[in-house]
């Protein structure tokens, strides 16, 4: 098991942060994964009480009482891109509604609400934007009602940027835009989305989008529009792959400014190991898109 230190647990012993990323364990069994040497901090064997540092990278040998731990929450370690006191980062798994929709009690919603309360932090806890069901990645949270209302106003002004990998079908070469009205609950609306090639092989470019306007399924209708439906996305006529259970569509990048501060907080998500196993097989290096600036 493997995650980076985040802004919310540098400085803090090592102890306090695993606590905060395994919640369901107890300090007495983790203090002894430490005294076994079964955790390193940057390849670095690590004491309970040594302070760790935003951007080391935790290492935990897996046990069986480890996994057990792990089963008990909700959120898996490494799905915390990025925490502080005012919001978190959540990494969202394709097939997972964000709240509680008919068919879906399952949520992610309820998953940090679930965790949190595994931590005893019993403040308010909300997403700030919307992911579809079958999208993957990067998801802001609020956390407190100033907080949330704050994080909600910055979005609505446009000052967070969000960027999406998706694969579609067709060869495309050079950067450009979309811009063309959307179905929005009954009428239509206009939406703008920038768009540049990462990669291409056989007839499937990886894309690069960045949303300027957010409405529903903007990306999913105006690559089907422009003729490059997404792979796997049925609904807008995208083809459909082994392997390929929901619309090849992740959120790979979030960027917004930190409520106190003002400070960008630039949040990367990288691609499912499912996905890049797709593009794995269909032919694309890997170099292609997993370069620094990507992810």
């Amino acid at each position: 098991t493997e995650w980076t230190i985040n802004t919310r647990e540098e400085k803090l012993p090592l102890l306090e942060a695993l606590l905060l990323r395994v919640p369901a364990a107890s300090k007495g069994f983790l203090r002894q994964l430490c005294k076994k040497q079964r955790i390193t901090v940057d390849n670095h064997i690590a004491e309970a009480d040594r302070c760790v540092q935003a951007g080391e990278t935790v290492t935990v040998k897996t046990s069986q009482r480890w996994l057990e731990f792990l089963g008990q929450s909700r959120i898996q370690p490494a799905q915390i891109l990025y925490e502080d006191d005012q919001c978190m980062v959540i990494d969202k798994p394709a097939g997972l509604a964000i709240h509680r929709a008919h068919g879906h009690d399952d949520n992610l919603l309820w998953r940090v609400q679930d965790f949190l309360r595994l931590r005893g932090e019993t403040f308010q806890v909300a997403p700030i934007h919307r992911l579809d069901i079958g999208t993957s990645g990067a998801v802001l949270f609020g956390k407190g009602h100033a907080a949330i209302s704050q994080l909600g106003r910055m979005i609505m002004a446009g000052q967070a940027t969000k960027r999406y990998l998706a694969l579609v079908e067709g060869c495309i070469t050079v950067p450009g835009e979309l811009s063309s009205a959307v179905p929005a609950k009954g009428s239509s609306k206009e939406a703008l989305t920038r768009f540049r090639p990462v990669a291409a092989i056989d007839g499937y470019t990886l894309l690069e989008l960045e949303l300027i306007t957010g409405r529903h399924h903007q990306i999913r209708y105006q690559l089907a529009e422009a003729g490059w439906p997404i792979i796997g996305d049925k609904r807008y006529r995208g083809k459909l792959m082994d392997g390929v259970e929901w619309p090849f569509l992740h959120c790979h990048q979030l960027a917004f400014p930190q409520p106190t501060t003002g400070q960008t907080i630039d949040v990367k998500c990288p691609l499912p190991e499912g996905l890049c196993q797709q593009l794995k097989n269909l032919g694309f290096i890997p170099e292609s898109y997993r370069r620094n600036d990507m992810m």
